[in-house]
């Protein structure tokens, strides 16, 4: 791999929640050019509240997302994650962080700006990029018809989701992401998708009809890492072709062109179900299912065992997206 910093791979990962930084934590240590695109529709917690006061595009994911790729030595970032306690009533569950980027976001005009601006100052190794810079609503309707706005309520209705898709909040404009955004994922030599949660984590970018066509059409090959555990609320009783069967037909055709499988078994007993409040089975495999949907599989140890729970090994995950990239037998 050329050490030309121009001649680097682009790699454009999208998605939320708690997986993907641990992918672009580990890819960071690569040779590759890293855009991260950042879903917006998290309604929960800290992020939710500083929407409703502030009216802001959410700002935890791309907080995590920012630390995952920052060159700050680890008390700067500390302080960027701390988390207000219970005790003060009126910080109380708000990360700096996200004060930060509200802050900013009100300061310099709008989220693209003040990530931009963060970026910089954490000495983010990589692109950073926000889905939109809309204040977007994930909407779903469930198999008995009903239907639901909220990415919190729509992940604890305890409902089989059908179909989700976004909305703008304040205005009749159709949701869109910026021209940045477009020309990382047609420029990109790989675009991955994940790990995360399906409906609420993942879908909520392609779900912006601009975004999701850019994947579709660019030219580089589209790389999903399946989930390791259903998701309660989410995915119950998934198989892997299962989940990219519900990717491909959100968009309409099949685009998803290699997954990643982990094969490793997790020991009987070992997560905590109460301390992680998940009550979730380990993904099973579908190999005639995923061939139906004509996607390569890389099956391997991608497992992580680590504070009662199960994890993704973002070092395995991110050397097998480098040799994707670099061996022909398998991206072709």
């Amino acid at each position: 791999m050329s050490n030309d910093l121009n001649n680097r791979p682009k790699i454009v990962v999208i998605g939320g929640g708690t997986g993907l930084p641990v992918i672009l934590k580990s890819l960071k240590e690569k040779n590759v050019d890293i855009t991260a695109i950042v879903t917006v529709a998290d309604d929960g917690g800290s992020s939710g509240k500083i929407r409703n006061y502030m009216d802001v595009v959410p700002p935890g994911d791309i907080r995590n997302v920012l630390v995952s790729l920052s060159d700050l030595p680890k008390l700067d970032l500390d302080l960027f994650q701390y988390r207000f306690n219970n005790g003060d009533e009126f910080l109380s569950g708000h990360s700096i962080g996200n004060l930060i980027i509200a802050a900013l976001t009100e300061m310099k005009n709008g989220v693209d700006n003040a990530v931009e601006i963060i970026s910089k100052m954490m000495k983010v190794n990589g692109h950073v990029y926000p889905a939109s810079s809309q204040d977007l609503q994930l909407c779903a309707e469930f198999d008995d018809g009903t239907k639901m706005a909220g990415e919190y309520e729509i992940t604890y209705a305890d409902k089989n989701i059908k179909h989700v898709w976004v909305e703008n909040i304040s205005s009749d404009e159709q949701p869109k992401t910026n021209q940045k955004v477009i020309d990382a994922i047609m420029n990109a030599d790989q675009i991955v998708l994940g790990p995360g949660s399906l409906f609420t984590s993942i879908l909520p970018n392609l779900m912006i009809e601009n975004l999701g066509h850019a994947v579709i059409n660019s030219p580089s090959k589209v790389v999903y890492i399946c989930n390791i555990m259903t998701q309660k609320g989410e995915t119950d009783h998934f198989t892997d072709a299962d989940h990219v069967k519900v990717l491909n037909r959100h968009l309409g055709c099949n685009f998803i062109d290699v997954v990643l499988v982990n094969n490793a078994s997790i020991p009987n007993n070992y997560i905590d179900k109460i301390k992680w409040n998940e009550i979730s089975k380990q993904v099973t495999h579908d190999k005639v299912g995923l061939e139906k949907q004509h996607c390569k599989v890389i099956q391997d140890n991608f497992l992580k065992l680590s504070d009662d729970c199960a994890f993704h090994n973002g070092k395995l995950v991110s050397d097998t997206l480098i040799k994707l990239i670099n061996n022909k037998d398998w991206s072709d």
